[in-house]
């Protein structure tokens, strides 16, 4: 990403940021602990957040349990600048334009296995498309990874 703004980031808080553990009434009926936090989450959320990224927390999550969540993600060290509650288990599709005089996408999508943590989260550079026909193999400036 070239351009002088910060990105904004668009992230799911369960199977993404914390265990997804279950259907909307084990969430509402029990509290997550610092065990339920998935590998770099805070590290992300960290990089995002002195990086100065717009971070918009996502979940499928009623509005009814907004107090439950935000009480467990300030617990967890989990910052954010938007919280969007009740998208539901659809795809979610983001739609945005480019820039007039540029040919720059000005949003990409990153899908990751559930439950996996987030192996990569400084998106800085350019962001991998990805086709079909996966697994593939790529190589990175930290190694090799299969996607």
């Amino acid at each position: 990403m070239n351009n002088k703004s910060k990105p904004t980031i668009f992230c799911d808080i369960d199977g993404t940021l914390l265990r997804h553990g279950g259907d909307i009434c084990e969430i509402a009926s029990c509290e997550s602990s610092t065990d339920d936090l998935l590998p770099n989450a805070q590290n992300a959320i960290r990089y995002w957040d002195k990086s100065g990224y717009t971070i918009i927390l996502t979940t499928g999550r009623k509005e009814s349990l907004r107090a439950k969540t935000e009480a467990e993600l300030t617990r967890l060290g989990i910052v954010y600048d938007q919280l969007v509650m009740g998208l539901g288990g659809g795809k979610r599709i983001i739609i945005n334009d480019r820039k007039e005089g540029s040919r720059e996408d000005q949003c990409q999508a990153i899908n990751i296995s559930r439950n996996k943590g987030l192996q990569y989260f400084d998106f800085e550079g350019d962001l991998e498309v990805i086709t079909e026909d996966k697994p593939k193999v790529i190589e990175k400036p930290w190694g090799s990874e299969e996607v």
